[in-house]
């Protein structure tokens, strides 16, 4: 039954083979094969089960992708740039690529769709991805999404028990309860954060509800990724099996 169907762009995004827009880009231009047949109408829908591929141009496309780790420092911004600030996406530069990582050289289709994958604030530093994969950045700042974020927080201000209980669960934001936290101290002014989201400035107004305040906050792993030995205001390639 037509009900039973699926549309085509869909489906490549849930088997992960790319994003839906990517995927109406290739049906647009008849790069997607369902069945042993080559499929160019938008809106498609088909069996759950169908067997489907892309065409050698296609797959070339994504194989050539790029995933990018950056060490943000301050006073850079994730995405558009904010008047007398930087965008961290500036730091791509073969100056900056740190060669003890070097995976490839740098190339002027690299920064083309290179698109942030969970912001950091002007006033935070640390470990930024930067991907041209679609899927990938669902899987990380996707509603679904369950990937770990990592963050060194140095606060100000007596932090009580409760309070503590209550950064691990309990607080809402913008009306929202947040979901569960691992909330640790490292020493006696810095915390551990491990969050499964991302709302906007979410540890400082976190830390706000419970009576102490943020002076530093640093992101050092996102999932499997690292930020390890990577020096402020360098990046590197990311190859696939570390995310």
């Amino acid at each position: 039954m037509n009900d039973e169907l699926i549309r085509l762009s869909k489906l490549l995004s849930q088997r992960k083979i790319c994003s839906r827009r990517e995927a109406d880009a290739y049906i647009s231009k008849g790069l997607v094969i369902v069945n042993g047949s080559v499929i160019d109408t938008l809106g498609t829908k088909v069996p759950p089960n169908a067997i489907i591929s892309l065409a050698s141009e296609a797959k070339q496309q994504q194989k050539n992708k790029v995933t990018i780790a950056l060490n943000k420092p301050l006073g850079y911004v994730s995405t558009q740039p904010e008047k007398n600030y930087r965008a961290a996406i500036e730091l791509i530069t073969p100056e900056n690529q740190d060669t003890r990582y070097k995976r490839g050289v740098l190339k002027p289709q690299h920064l083309r769709k290179l698109a942030v994958v969970g912001r950091l604030d002007i006033d935070s530093k640390g470990l930024l991805i930067l991907t041209q994969d679609g899927t990938l950045a669902k899987k990380i700042i996707g509603e679904k999404s369950i990937i770990e974020k990592e963050y060194i927080v140095r606060v100000k201000g007596n932090l009580s028990e409760k309070g503590l209980k209550l950064l691990k669960h309990g607080l809402a934001v913008d009306g929202k309860i947040l979901k569960p936290a691992r909330v640790d101290w490292i020493n006696e002014d810095q915390l551990r954060f491990v969050l499964i989201e991302g709302r906007k400035r979410q540890i400082r107004r976190m830390c706000e509800l419970v009576g102490i305040e943020v002076t530093a906050l640093k992101r050092v792993r996102i999932n499997n990724v690292r930020l390890e030995k990577l020096q402020e205001g360098k990046w590197r390639f990311l190859s696939k099996n570390e995310y």
